[in-house]
């Protein structure tokens, strides 16, 4: 039970010691186009590596009928369309695509949604999931068909839980029905007796390759996957049924939106935006994201394909906001001030080669989590400390929660044992991880109680309501995490509002009690 989480996204190993988890532009190999011969047009090359991209559309569905005639004409085929946001999600073996497609009027931006050439697939891939069958869905309802009670049996090692009066807030509440949160993550196992009767199979899909797909339970990870969305889905809504663990809003609904690759656990933009607009679609409440869009850690909009991925993830992000939903984002694990000027980011293209490379953050963002509009969450220990590894930045930190931290640093009070966070996995079992990504389903799970308590509250009132209730932490001073006498990073603000913690710790109970 005492696995750490693995370092993709935004969960940490965390063993003795921490282990984690801007412009360089990307121009696809080969030549752009055959040589014209006697002055014809030139032929567009359609041989070179199968590539992923977005095009982001102005003007309206006029605009749109012809820039996917264009998008023909310069060798791409559409994927899918979301014509509600303007975004075109497109295959293409041009490697000059990008650059052709961004002369067509009607385009505002366009690029590659990744530097590594598609995997080969066939047309049957996004369904081949694992069934869930009739057996093992009465199967999963009967384990977690169990009288309430006041406390579920690992909830004594969830520290997490009192560190924002989850505990106290469960005994006027436990969160609404009505009340739906999707995780955007790499898919949930609603067999788990913790997740079974809270989960909402109606608002879950894949998103792989930016098409939702529900077919065959096509939202639940397969063996040999990451557990990463099964952890943040409990630590939102593992049901108060007398098995495992208690989630933060634990009467709420959760849903499954698959964005993460496979084979590689990498977020690209298509399947994020496709979860952003699904989630918009579906009556999502809160959307929890626990990740950073790859392959760039950063996405700076001087560059012309990374300006693109922040178009396309911005008007999907927007769109859910519009149609109701919160959407919460995991500030990050690098141990970074993103405040400051510039930026030493050396782990992206993290889908082929990383190279050093220096960004201005004026420029640059991560996103989702530096978007407009989104809740950027750090993380906290348990002794209430900004954990060792989160990222940190008076301005774009809005809020902190639990995340964990290594237990060496920040040791919990008995009976806990462990200083990282308690949440469900595969097959029916419960291990602890840390990271900004533990922080996050804290953060939506107090945002589904405030929603809860408010169903008519618009996201905006939900998120006014969030900071104004979060309880104020002052910076520490110094911050020597390791208590080797060096200050570790420089917290910047008031009581009220600071770079470490935002508005301070989420306060469920005041969620459910204002």
């Amino acid at each position: 039970m005492a696995h750490l989480g693995s370092g993709r996204g935004r969960a940490l190993a965390l063993p003795v010691g921490l282990a984690l988890t801007a412009s360089l532009g990307f121009l696809p190999p080969g030549a752009a186009t055959a040589a014209p011969a006697d002055g014809a047009p030139a032929a567009v090359v359609t041989d070179g590596p199968r590539m992923s991209y977005v095009v982001n559309v102005t003007g309206g569905h006029s605009a749109a009928r012809t820039v996917k005639k264009a998008i023909a004409e310069a060798g791409g085929s559409v994927v899918i369309a979301y014509d509600q946001i303007g975004v075109v999600v497109v295959h293409s073996r041009n490697p000059d695509f990008a650059k052709t497609i961004r002369t067509v009027r009607g385009v505002e931006s366009a690029g590659a949604t990744r530097t590594a050439p598609l995997a080969a697939q066939t047309s049957d891939d996004l369904d081949a999931e694992q069934p869930l069958t009739a057996a093992e869905a009465q199967a999963a309802a009967a384990r977690a068909a169990k009288s309430s009670v006041d406390e579920d049996p690992f909830e004594p090692l969830q520290w997490d839980l009192p560190a924002m009066k989850a505990d106290q807030a469960h005994r006027k509440s436990l969160g609404s029905r009505d009340v739906t949160v999707a995780v955007l993550d790499s898919g949930v196992d609603d067999t788990h007796p913790d997740i079974a009767p809270n989960f909402d199979r109606t608002a879950s899909a894949s998103c792989l390759n930016g098409v939702p797909v529900q077919k065959d339970a096509a939202w639940r990870p397969v063996p040999g996957e990451s557990d990463h969305g099964m952890h943040v889905a409990g630590t939102i809504a593992a049901a108060k049924n007398g098995f495992g663990v208690t989630g933060v809003a634990p009467g709420v609904k959760v849903a499954s939106l698959k964005v993460a690759d496979p084979d590689t656990s990498l977020y690209y933009t298509e399947a994020v935006v496709c979860g952003f607009v699904w989630a918009a679609e579906h009556g999502v409440d809160v959307t929890n994201n626990s990740y950073y869009t790859d392959p760039w850690l950063f996405n700076c909009k001087s560059d012309a394909d990374q300006k693109a991925l922040v178009d396309a993830v911005t008007r999907a992000s927007r769109y859910a906001e519009s149609k109701g939903a919160v959407n919460v984002a995991a500030a990050g694990n690098a141990r970074t001030d993103l405040a400051a000027e510039t930026i030493v980011d050396r782990t992206s293209p993290n889908d082929t080669h990383p190279v050093e490379r220096v960004i201005e953050t004026r420029d640059c963002l991560d996103i989702p989590s530096q978007l407009p509009g989104v809740v950027t969450v750090s993380a906290t220990g348990a002794k209430g400390l900004k954990a060792s590894y989160s990222n940190y930045g008076l301005g774009v930190v809005d809020i902190t929660a639990p995340g964990g931290d290594s237990t060496a640093y920040q040791p919990p009070q008995a009976p806990a044992t462990n200083g990282l966070i308690l949440s469900t996995t595969f097959n029916n079992g419960f291990a602890f991880k840390a990271g900004t990504s533990m922080a996050t389903p804290h953060v939506a799970g107090v945002a589904a109680l405030i929603r809860s308590t408010h169903p008519k509250a618009s996201p905006a009132q939900v998120k006014a309501r969030l900071y104004a209730q979060a309880d104020d932490l002052a910076c520490p001073d110094p911050y020597d995490i390791n208590g080797d006498g060096k200050v570790d990073a420089v917290c910047a603000g008031s009581a009220r509002d600071n770079g470490f913690y935002g508005a301070g710790m989420a306060d469920a109970l005041d969620a459910v009690r204002r």
